[in-house]
């Protein structure tokens, strides 16, 4: 690989391997795979196939057993994992946020990484960013409405605004289209299509079950199994009925219209 090459690469997963010590389960195993600058990547897998451990590598937020990984340019073992998260953007339906914080407090935390505000840390500059951030997600009028009253499509967008306060070279979504009813998906989809657009350098992976979730900005995919890697690359090439089937275990057909994925079950 060219010196130009490993300048490209946001994360890197090497022979990495996952294993459960008390049980002696392997999560995951013998993975490897490398996210670029400006890829936008879908994790695909059934329940248990390891989405989420994956994305919890890559996003510092665990320990491998074997092999190595490598996230904007410092190998997991060898860096302080809490700064090495404060420069990676990470986006969850469960994330623990105060349902009474506005949209625009909620925004400001992700300036400092932390649940709770720390006011004395947000200058006027944070701050106008911070509403910068919530109009490029197109919900500047949330900027003063509690959180816990926004719709389950505001408060997506707002956490994925809240990620971007660090600058993340890299931007993880595990589930974030969770329980969204279909206008707040489509709302979520068309955010994450213009962040492709206009940060050419963003790196993102999003984990997902349903491939009608996947923004046609999306352009490579992981299918996982088992804890293994079955198959990567670009998305019109591991999208197919055939990729499908293997990986979720029953006939499945796919088509795409317009730049969006569609995936059916078909007879058996």
């Amino acid at each position: 690989m060219t010196a130009d090459a490993d300048a490209d690469v946001v994360a890197a997963l090497d022979a990495a391997g996952v294993h459960r010590y008390t049980t002696g389960q392997v999560i995951l195993d013998d993975v490897h795979w490398t996210v670029r600058s400006g890829e936008h990547w879908a994790l695909l897998g059934a329940n248990g196939a390891g989405k989420t451990s994956v994305l919890r590598l890559i996003g510092a937020l665990a320990h491998l057993t074997t092999g190595t990984v490598e996230v904007l340019g410092h190998r997991l073992g060898r860096v302080d994992m809490r700064e090495l998260r404060a420069r990676i953007g990470f986006v969850s339906s469960a994330q623990k946020v105060p349902l009474d914080a506005t949209a625009h407090t909620v925004v400001l935390t992700g300036h400092t990484g932390t649940v709770q505000p720390l006011w004395r840390k947000y200058d006027a500059q944070v701050r106008e960013r911070a509403r910068e951030l919530l109009a490029e997600l197109e919900i500047k009028e949330l900027e003063t409405r509690p959180y816990g009253v926004c719709s389950g499509g505001q408060r997506a967008r707002v956490l994925v605004a809240r990620a971007l306060m660090a600058e993340p070279s890299l931007l993880l979504l595990d589930e974030p289209f969770n329980a969204l009813d279909l206008p707040s998906r489509e709302d979520l989809i068309d955010a994450m299509h213009r962040l492709a657009l206009t940060r050419k350098s963003l790196a993102t992976v999003t984990v997902t079950h349903h491939l009608e979730e996947l923004s046609p900005a999306i352009g490579h995919v992981l299918l996982l199994k088992e804890g293994r890697v079955l198959t990567s690359g670009a998305a019109e090439e591991v999208l197919t009925g055939e990729w499908m089937t293997t990986c979720f275990g029953r006939p499945i057909e796919v088509s795409r219209h317009e730049g969006r994925w569609l995936a059916r079950s078909g007879r058996r």
